[in-house]
């Protein structure tokens, strides 16, 4: 992915318009904060999903959609600014003409070798088994052992051979 110093207009330019996804990321280890440039081709709807553990700072750079939350939809088009707190449901569809966007947020923290005390089980050490965090709805993997939801689509997890009820 690119540096950190970037020309958005040039990196819309250059970009590949049937891309979509992350069309740029922060790099570099020593960093409390993550971004990315967003694209969405058009008429493209996001499946809904709950983030528990960050805020997420939305900024809409070019095209148009609506972002659906709290039940209710709110217009997206250029120098859009939404503020997403942690833990509620959203999802993003785009317009016509596709949609590109900036999210900020707090980086989480790098994937560490050792325990996580949540995750001791009664025989000590972590679960054999990662099955009770992978979410039955979206197929996605919790991080955190001690999930109890899962944090695309806000579905409770299974519960299982974690230790974890």
């Amino acid at each position: 992915m690119p540096a950190a110093h970037v020309l958005l207009a040039e990196l819309l330019r250059s970009a590949d318009p049937a891309a979509s996804g992350a069309m740029w990321r922060l790099e570099g280890a020593a960093r409390q904060l993550d971004a990315n440039v967003i694209r969405v081709r058009p008429g493209v709807r996001g499946e809904a999903y709950v983030e528990n553990d960050l805020d997420v700072l939305l900024v809409v750079v070019q095209g148009h959609g609506v972002l659906r939350r709290a039940d209710q939809d709110e217009a997206l088009a250029p120098g859009t600014l939404v503020f997403v707190p942690r833990g509620e449901r959203r999802a993003v569809t785009s317009g016509d003409d596709g949609l590109v966007y900036i999210t900020a947020h707090r980086r989480r923290p790098g994937m560490t070798i050792g325990r996580a005390a949540t995750a001791v089980t009664a025989e000590g050490g972590e679960a054999p088994c990662l099955l009770p965090r992978v979410c039955t709805e979206c197929g996605r993997a919790a991080e955190d052992p001690g999930a109890r939801f899962c944090s695309r689509c806000g579905e409770r997890l299974p519960e299982g051979e974690s230790g974890l009820s």
